[in-house]
């Protein structure tokens, strides 16, 4: 089983949809009970760093976050889902984050040539042998939504780049815990690999 943490945040239901066309068995959930006996749980996410956190502790689901990683669970942060695993972030500056994972989020600087928010397909540059790309080809293209970006202090948990005038550390990992940047719900049959990978570990 799958807990899909519910914290009224944007994109849910296309990560259960993705899930479950894999064949999972899914649960959207804030039930503590439901989340600590789910054998892999998925944090999504669209909207403002502030407006999460203050949802989750509402919930007091940054409490059960917490308590899933430290029992080894596999847990998979999805865009801001990912953002929220780090310490803080630019978009909600003194807004602590769940500080799971060592960095900051950085708003993506203006460009010339570049539209904020970074929106569509780019590629990724594989590294540190991830557990979530086994199996893949070089540079793969997965699909992008957002404005801000990760810059992890550790550079050995990042296991995927991108550039988008700027390194964007689009995915990491260390130990149980996974995240991505990028959508792997919208990314097609890549994304849909990804999910694959992390259902099996």
């Amino acid at each position: 089983m799958i807990a899909i943490l519910d914290y009224d945040a944007g994109n849910i239901k296309s990560v259960e949809k993705a899930c479950n066309k894999l064949g999972a068995a899914t649960t959207v959930t804030r039930d503590f009970a439901e989340i600590r006996k789910a054998d892999h749980v998925i944090l999504p996410g669209v909207g403002s760093f502030g407006d999460a956190m203050e949802h989750l502790k509402k919930y007091e689901l940054d409490k059960v976050i917490h308590e899933v990683v430290e029992n080894e669970t596999p847990f998979l942060g999805i865009c801001l889902g990912l953002q929220l695993l780090f310490e803080s972030s630019e978009e909600t500056p003194g807004v602590e984050g769940l500080s799971i994972l060592k960095g900051c989020v950085k708003r993506i600087p203006e460009g010339k040539d570049l539209k904020i928010p970074h929106i569509g397909w780019n590629d990724l540059t594989l590294q540190n042998n991830g557990r979530l790309f086994q199996g893949f080809e070089k540079n793969p293209y997965v699909y992008f939504v957002h404005s801000y970006y990760l810059e992890a202090e550790d550079k050995s948990i990042v296991k995927a780049t991108t550039n988008y005038g700027v390194e964007i550390h689009a995915s990491v990992e260390e130990k149980n815990v996974f995240a991505c940047q990028f959508h792997p719900e919208k990314s097609s049959d890549v994304g849909l690999s990804i999910l694959k990978n992390f259902m099996e570990i």
